[in-house]
């Protein structure tokens, strides 16, 4: 089956497996857009979350736009990224290591739908500039602005020429003007903006605005410097990535793009952008950033604008980035430490991707610590990494606190070490400094305290008794008599039967298989007879 073309595919996939909601009533991107679609975050399990498509959008100017706004198509759950990347949920991992070890490069075409209209000069107020889209605000009532939520910022080394892909958060500033957040010096569009700067230019840009699900799917993602992301994503489709030459700058985009804006990045000016809900759950402060200028507008007819919904966890922003994340930690343990055996890498939902569980088999036990500083030695390190047991779900906070509370010792179990580099994360962590230091850094990445990473090791280091559920084919039974009484749907959490987990005898597994069937007497008699002087 040929991956997708490009967003509408994609929406037309999720609404065929039951996975996208259309509005038809009008929504006011403002005030009402964001609040609809969080409820399901906060209101729903995850598993029941969905893409959305609102197709009858107004502003609280009293515009009224003829373009839809998609949003959480992406990754609204595990469920629905996958489906953006043609495989099961329990194939992501390994479906994005294969696409990074099996790059396709991307394919340079003549015309692409991305270029049904072009807006330049005099043309790019006439059609409103930004205000011709519905960029909905992403925290009513606290956002300053709307901001482009999914921009795909689409960048060049001025030295190499290679190519950047990222998202990084975007003020709309007016109708041709936006800021540029990008928070750390790692990020690799930092290092181009030096570039650039250093050759006394501004910076050559391009914003993507909706285009086929692996280019979003990079676009969050980390890769090493010199890496092109239309590769990796030519990789998840297992086809080239079609691309066309943009119009008024040296930079490719995304043919099947639905909106692109092309421009400069200032490089000697700098002014305050933010507030702006993040990722972590607590607005950001105001920063010093740089500032794009639009030169050039193209959009298919009838574009869709996309969005994401991140903020507060949990969100699809969580969830898009989340998994990126995690994918990369599988890859690099499973395919660059030599520690086969990692089952699984889970961001706790709640944890804003500070907290990751890696999920170990019973023989990769003694190789627990070997992961766990591995991790810490990587730049771009996360806040807090525990191993698991093969048994333990490290997305589910539960089940990790259950392994923590009664297989560690925190004399023996838990180390902290300081991280040698300032991350993101870091950047945009509020329990680092005091935020009247925070506002105070001009660039707002620079000079900020090392922050501090804590490893811990919560599997079981030898036999322990069985897990106290009742026995397997009993719970199944279970389920069966719930269903035919009509009680309300499950969605049962792991562990949800007991499993033997090695100290245990034979006489105590037949005792127990005894008492199930009335016999508990004939152990009583038999413990009777073991009687001893105490």
């Amino acid at each position: 089956m040929a991956y997708y073309k490009d967003l509408r595919e994609h929406l037309k996939a999720l609404e065929e497996q039951g996975k996208l909601i259309r509005v038809t009533r009008e929504i006011n991107k403002d005030t009402q857009l964001h609040p609809l679609m969080r409820l399901q975050f906060r209101g729903l399990p995850e598993e029941e979350r969905k893409g959305w498509l609102f197709e009858n959008v107004s502003d609280s100017r009293g515009r009224k736009y003829v373009t839809p706004v998609a949003c959480c198509n992406l990754a609204a759950s595990r469920q629905v990224y996958a489906i953006g990347l043609m495989c099961k949920p329990e194939e992501i991992n390994e479906k994005w290591a294969q696409a990074e070890s099996r790059p396709i490069a991307p394919k340079l075409v003549d015309w692409g739908p991305v270029h049904e209209e072009i807006h330049v000069g005099d043309g790019l107020l006439e059609h409103g500039g930004l205000d011709e889209f519905p960029v909905p605000i992403s925290t009513p009532g606290f956002d300053i602005a709307p901001y482009l939520a999914a921009p795909c910022w689409v960048t060049k080394d001025p030295e190499t020429g290679c190519r950047n892909v990222g998202t990084y958060r975007t003020q709309l500033k007016s109708p041709l003007r936006t800021g540029l957040y990008f928070a750390s010096t790692e990020k690799h569009i930092a290092m181009h903006w030096r570039k650039w700067k250093e050759r006394g230019q501004p910076m050559p840009a391009a914003i993507v605005n909706g285009s086929s699900p692996n280019v979003g799917y990079v676009s969050v993602s980390r890769f090493a410097y010199g890496v092109d992301e239309y590769v990796v994503a030519g990789g998840i489709a297992g086809e080239p990535v079609e691309l066309v030459k943009c119009k008024t700058v040296d930079l490719e985009v995304p043919a099947y793009a639905e909106i692109v804006l092309e421009g400069e990045v200032s490089t000697d000016e700098a002014e305050p952008e933010g507030p702006f809900g993040e990722y972590g759950g607590y607005m950001s402060v105001r920063r010093i950033a740089p500032y794009f200028t639009i030169k050039c507008i193209t959009h298919r007819k009838g574009a869709i604008w996309q969005n994401f919904l991140s903020q507060f966890t949990p969100s699809e922003g969580n969830v898009v980035w989340g998994i990126a994340m995690e994918s990369d930690i599988y890859k690099y343990l499973r395919y660059e430490t030599g520690i086969p055996d990692i089952i699984d890498v889970g961001l706790i939902p709640s944890g804003n991707g500070n907290v990751i569980a890696i999920r170990l088999k019973k023989s990769e036990r003694s190789k627990a610590w070997a992961v766990l500083d591995a991790l810490a030695a990587r730049i771009g390190a996360n806040k807090i990494y525990i191993t698991v047991d093969e048994d333990i779900n490290p997305r589910d906070m539960d089940a990790v606190n259950w392994a923590i509370a009664l297989s560690v010792q925190p004399h023996r179990d838990i180390k902290i070490v300081q991280d040698s580099s300032a991350t993101m994360e870091a950047a945009l962590d509020p329990s680092l400094e005091p935020l009247t230091e925070t506002v105070k850094r001009v660039p707002p990445y620079l000079g900020i305290p090392k922050p501090s990473i804590l490893l811990m090791d919560a599997t079981r280091k030898w036999d322990y008794t069985p897990v106290s559920l009742p026995r397997k084919d009993l719970m199944e039974e279970a389920v069966k008599l719930w269903q035919q009484e009509g009680l309300p749907p499950l969605r049962l959490q792991e562990p949800w039967w007991g499993y033997n987990l090695g100290f245990w005898t034979e006489e105590e597994q037949e005792e127990a298989k005894m008492a199930i069937q009335g016999r508990y007497y004939t152990t009583g008699e038999k413990q009777a007879q073991r009687r001893s002087k105490v």
